[in-house]
Order: C-alpha cells, then structure tokens, then sequence
C-alpha cells in the first residue's frame, strides 16, 4: 500500500475535511480527493461519507486511522531526526489554555530548556478546547491541555490535576452586599453585585451556580474579557464578583486583595487533561514533556 496514500488519508481523517487536509498537505482538494479514492479503490470498501460540511469516517476508516496513524507519525519522527542520535535538540510544540499554560505547564517545562542537558526547544500556543485538540489531531501540535476528554482512539488523554473555583470579589463588595460568607440559600445577597467573567455566557459563574447554588447567575456581565489573568485584575480593581482558579488568585486572596465569599463543603472542579496523538509517546521528547508535566501536577493538586 502507497504510504503517501496512507498519509493523505490520515490528513484528512484528523482534519476532518479535504479542504483542510490539502491545505495541511500543500495539495489541490482534486489531488486529495483523487488519493481517497485510490484508497478506497485498494481496499474495497469507502472510508469517508461525504457531507455538507467536511467528511465523517466509516467504521473502516476508523480502523485505518487508528492501526497505521502511530506508525506514520514514528516514521514522520525518523524522517526529520535522520541519523542523529537521542541527544538531538528536538522542537515541543505545546498548546492549551492561555492562563494554565502560562502560569503551570510553561513554567515546568521550561525546566527542561535550560543549558544544562537541554531536552527540547519549546514552542507554545493558545486556545479554546476545541481548537487546541483540532490543532493537535491535525498535527499542528505535540501535545495540548485541555478540560475535554477527547473521543476516538485517535487522540488518546491522561489526567492531569484538578483546578479548583473560588468564588471572589474585593472587600468592599463583599462589605456592600453585607456579605461576609455565604451557604447554599444566601446566593440572591449578590443579585446585584457585577460580574466580571470571560465571556458573555458566563461559563465560570454559571457553572458555580449550579453546582454550589442549583440556580443561575442574575446579574448579566458587566466585564467581560477573554483571559482569566484580565478578569482576576478587573476583580482586584473592584468591578464585581468573579469565580476563579485557587491556583490563579490565591495570592490576592493572601495579601487580601480579594476575599473569597463562599466556602462550599464540596467546592466545583475542573480537570484538565493532557492529550497526545496515540502512539506518539514513542517520541522521547514528546514522552519526556508528558512525564515531567504529570509529575509537576502532583503539587499542583
């Protein structure tokens, strides 16, 4: 069987798309189109159904991708390393979200950058859940950090540590709502407080009220920024209540900055996971970054 027919077909089976995958390939859609179709003239049977909006894998296909994907990407790791030996300065391509990659995994993984027996160079991007794992299923990425379990056998995901949310807000608007600590009946004391969230449907708010309060938020947001970093600043500064991660504001809540106004017995988590290609462990710069990323998240918990 044609590898660069395998090839193809793997493309477009993470992009999900012949036009994505000939974008990723440096190809013509026809020429990629024309691939699929040699390949599935070879095996007998179809391995996409066609629709409006990119492909879906038949059961075939998914079988495809999942036996030979590891294998393409260990001869795609042979090819670029050549003959060097293990000690090669390979390049980590690492994407998440902006606020934990920034201030927990960059930190630890720059441990292994240094000049002191250099591992890997890093480079890192940002984004949402879906676009991080899209990236990282078309091969833009080595290895992501996400909140979502991923489906397929294509990506496989470990679970990294749980970031605990903590409802918050500045002394004075603690002092004005006549708040001092919350329990489950007392939420509508902060009907009129405002909030400061990460976007306009109040994913962190929400999310705690129903977990802690089993009820909606009331006040609309009255700040609204897309990094966590953004929304603990505006927080400090006195525009309303926000719900945060402990590790990202539990140092204004040291210095008294912010005060936490509710102590749940059972306080809402979210678990972050990190997501590899399946079979890319093999590669010891990406097996290397996992391991040291696990292991750092065991004082992070």
């Amino acid at each position: 069987m044609d590898l660069a027919l395998l090839r193809t077909f793997v493309t477009v089976h993470r992009a999900g798309s012949f036009t994505r995958a000939a974008a990723l390939l440096g190809l013509s859609q026809p020429a990629v189109t024309s691939q699929i179709r040699t390949l599935e003239r070879q095996l007998g049977r179809p391995l996409f159904l066609r629709q409006a909006r990119g492909v879906t894998p038949t059961t075939i296909g998914d079988e495809l991708a999942h036996k030979a994907a590891p294998h393409l990407d260990a001869l795609v790791e042979v090819a670029e390393t050549g003959l060097e030996d293990d000690s090669s300065l390979r390049t980590l391509h690492l994407a998440g979200p902006p606020e934990f990659t920034a201030e927990r995994a960059l930190p630890a993984l720059t441990e292994l950058t240094g000049e002191d027996g250099q591992v890997f160079a890093l480079r890192a991007s940002f984004g949402n859940a879906e676009e991080t794992l899209e990236g990282l299923a078309a091969g833009h990425h080595d290895l992501a950090i996400g909140t979502a379990r991923p489906r397929g056998a294509l990506l496989t995901a470990t679970a990294l540590c749980d970031e605990e949310h903590v409802l918050v807000a500045a002394p004075d608007w603690a002092e004005r709502a006549g708040v001092e600590k919350l329990d489950s009946a007392d939420a509508p004391a902060l009907e009129d407080v405002p909030v400061v969230e990460v976007h306009e449907s109040l994913p962190f708010v929400a999310r705690y009220w129903a977990s802690v309060f089993d009820a909606r938020p009331a006040a609309p947001g009255t700040v609204v920024a897309p990094d966590l970093r953004a929304v603990l600043a505006c927080t400090v500064a006195g525009a309303g209540l926000a719900v945060l991660p402990r590790y990202l504001c539990a140092e204004a809540l040291e210095h008294g900055d912010i005060v936490a106004l509710h102590d749940p017995p059972v306080p809402p988590l979210r678990t972050y996971f990190l997501v590899v290609r399946t079979g890319t462990l093999a590669m010891p710069h990406i097996a290397r970054a996992h391991e040291w990323l696990l292991r750092a998240a065991a004082d992070w918990n």
